[in-house]
């Protein structure tokens, strides 16, 4: 060996060399190399999408684990952690139409939860159809939101710090008849399922949950109500197996078209615009004759006399009264 080669380094043969020189290689993995992901940035405001001030959030679709508190775990491939919780969102999936209320309003949602990041997580996955979202972190709580709110759906938790989901469940159905509830708990016995939806519940899903499957479930129980639309499907109102096409002027009860007078036409639209809602008289005046007809409220009762003729004759009816209170259009019975 020649004495200049003394001072010259053996290659190390475990060590990748560039191509055309003895140089070593940068490591294709690691601290010391970076690549863009593709992610997006959350919005401060938490409003269009999963809350993290800053944060890195993963793509517009795909799952999300919530509620496994397994945080060494790694995402699974093609997903993204969200920050400060369990959660994984994947990517690739589709998302889906955008719902809203039959009058073109937000959907409303209320989130009732006593653990406050999965909180926050799931409704921001709901603000980000577009929906209004609230929150409560106990039983007493969601009872004053619910009053204020009035959801169209809530997000219940089973077991709260002063009560249980099935007691809050009680207390809305007194208030709101017709709201739909998705419970959300981590008892997942048979059991503990039958007695979810024997309380009235609608739906019921355990911890760890997907993101994107709990808000499916809530577009399936709000379209099935007849109290959410998709915003492609134009100016067309469904509430069970009667639908009204607005710019068409046509209603059609299973199949059959119904012929209206412009005045029953715009009673009926109201109704549909706000399915399982009892609307007053007053309510009604001002929405559909547009001004206090005073001491001539019968001119409702009449109205609604018309209407149950043609669009329940014959059928289970879908048009009901609440004694005291004033007037509802709900799906018929097993419907």
């Amino acid at each position: 060996m020649l004495e200049g080669d003394m001072n010259t380094p053996t290659p190390d043969p475990e060590t990748p060399r560039a191509p055309g020189t003895d140089a070593p290689r940068a490591p294709e993995s690691g601290a010391s190399r970076v690549q863009y992901t593709g992610t997006d940035r959350v919005p401060e405001s938490g409003a269009d999408g999963v809350p993290g001030g800053g944060a890195d959030r993963a793509p517009e679709s795909g799952a999300a684990r919530v509620g496994d508190t397994g945080a060494g775990h790694a995402p699974e491939s093609g997903a993204d952690r969200v920050p400060g919780t369990g959660a994984v969102r994947s990517r690739g999936a589709v998302r889906p139409p955008s719902l809203t209320r039959p009058d073109g309003t937000p959907v409303r949602v209320l989130v009732v939860d006593d653990d406050p990041d999965l909180a926050e997580v799931l409704s921001g996955a709901l603000r980000y159809e577009g929906w209004e979202v609230r929150t409560a972190g106990d039983g007493a709580s969601a009872a004053a939101e619910a009053r204020e709110l009035l959801p169209d759906a809530v997000v219940l938790d089973v077991m709260l710090p002063d009560t249980d989901g099935f007691t809050v469940l009680r207390d809305l159905h007194t208030v709101l008849p017709g709201v739909c509830v998705l419970f959300l708990t981590a008892r997942d016995a048979v059991e503990d399922r039958i007695a979810g939806i024997t309380a009235g519940g609608d739906d019921y899903v355990t911890k760890p949950f997907s993101l994107e499957e709990v808000v499916a479930r809530l577009r399936g129980l709000l379209r099935r109500a007849g109290m959410a639309r998709r915003i492609d499907e134009g100016p067309r109102l469904v509430v069970g197996d009667l639908a009204m096409d607005e710019e068409a002027r046509e209603v059609i009860r299973s199949g059959d078209l119904i012929e209206l007078s412009p005045t029953e036409f715009e009673l009926l639209r109201f109704l549909m615009r706000n399915p399982r809602r009892v609307l007053s008289k007053a309510q009604i005046l001002d929405r559909v004759w547009s001004y206090d007809f005073g001491g001539q409220a019968h001119v409702v009762e009449l109205y609604i006399s018309y209407l149950r003729k043609k669009v329940d004759a014959g059928r289970e009816p879908m048009i009901h009264t609440v004694r005291g209170a004033g007037y509802v259009i709900k799906p018929a019975a097993g419907r």
